[in-house]
């Protein structure tokens, strides 16, 4: 198989995926803007991997470089899941955002796009884009971003409609709701959740926890991830989701269940953020009907998996930074 190039393959979504990539007996090459962390976090060295090669690379310093190993390479598939990613976060440095999901995102389309051995691009987006909206929406749903970080993600997906339009460029583009699993940075809520009740610490909850979501397991992701890289209808988008809702609150309360400690005792509630959207469940029948996709890890089972790497990690875990750091 020719290689496949991960882009953001140090974040946990493009560092598990590279572990199942590598599991279909894919030569995967992987460009991420850090240095790779802990293997604590990067589910492609749990196991036996020969056919992985990284490349310390950033979209916003290194398009030049990025563009020779593109040619140098000739992979048939590139995965795109490098972005700013942090919600609240954007309001404070909004460039920032916008500099790398959308104008270095862009810059890099247009090398992309002049590729003729590129059998497809798949663009990793975000539900973001359609803002908070009641019941479940399908692909074409209109846009309505409500934060600097929506907006800049939108930005690049209203991009590539213009290239697929104009050059036919063989782009897929994915949205998954509220992805989890081992190897998650530990400020999202679930491996927080479970890193501070057994570190004994408070959890602060923002609102109350009474958004709502759509969890879904990390490895089901890939797996619809490969299936729409692989068969995926260019110039489509794909939803990957759960039909499964869930609060925060409850979700949090159901961690404590299962680590048998007391809610009240460990979650503290504060103010929501600027912006938050409190609800988007996306609307998934149309991969399950084109490439025959279904989620198979239950939100019980996926909790399980996640306190488990947390337990197995804990040494390591603590003296790793618990918020997000913030890097231009």
């Amino acid at each position: 198989m020719p290689p496949i190039l991960i882009i953001g393959s140090n974040s946990f979504s493009g560092s598990t995926f590279a572990d199942f990539a590598l599991r279909q007996g894919a030569q995967v090459i992987g460009a991420s803007r850090s240095v790779e962390p802990n293997p604590a976090f990067l589910p492609y060295k749990w196991h036996d991997h020969t056919n992985f090669l990284f490349h310390n690379l950033d979209l916003n310093a290194h398009l030049e470089e990025l563009e020779v190993l593109v040619h140098e390479r000739k992979p048939s598939y590139v995965i795109n899941f490098a972005a700013q990613s942090m919600v609240g976060e954007s309001w404070q440095n909004p460039g920032d955002w916008f500099m790398t999901n959308a104008v270095s995102t862009i810059k890099f389309h247009d090398v992309l796009r002049k590729c003729d051995f590129l059998k497809r691009y798949v663009h990793v987006s975000t539900p973001e884009v359609y803002g908070s909206c009641s019941g479940f929406v399908d692909e074409s749903f209109p846009f309505n971003p409500s934060t600097p970080y929506a907006v800049s993600r939108a930005a690049a997906d209203m991009s590539l409609r213009t290239f697929r339009s104009a050059y036919n460029f063989p782009v897929v583009t994915t949205r998954a709701a509220n992805v989890y699993g081992p190897g998650q940075q530990l400020y999202r809520i679930i491996p927080r959740t479970i890193l501070f009740i057994l570190l004994g610490r408070k959890l602060q909850l923002h609102g109350g926890g009474i958004s709502t979501r759509s969890f879904i397991h990390m490895n089901d992701v890939s797996d619809a991830t490969w299936r729409i890289m692989m068969n995926g209808q260019d110039g489509q988008t794909y939803h990957i989701s759960t039909n499964e809702v869930i609060s925060i609150r409850n979700l949090v309360e159901k961690i404590c269940e299962k680590l048998n400690v007391s809610f009240d005792d460990h979650v503290e509630f504060v103010g929501d953020r600027v912006g938050k959207d409190s609800a988007y469940h996306l609307d998934s029948k149309k991969i399950r009907s084109e490439l025959a996709w279904q989620d198979k890890i239950t939100l019980e089972q996926g909790l399980d998996d996640c306190i488990s790497w947390i337990k197995s990690n804990l040494e390591v875990l603590k003296l790793q930074p618990f918020d997000y750091e913030h890097k231009p």
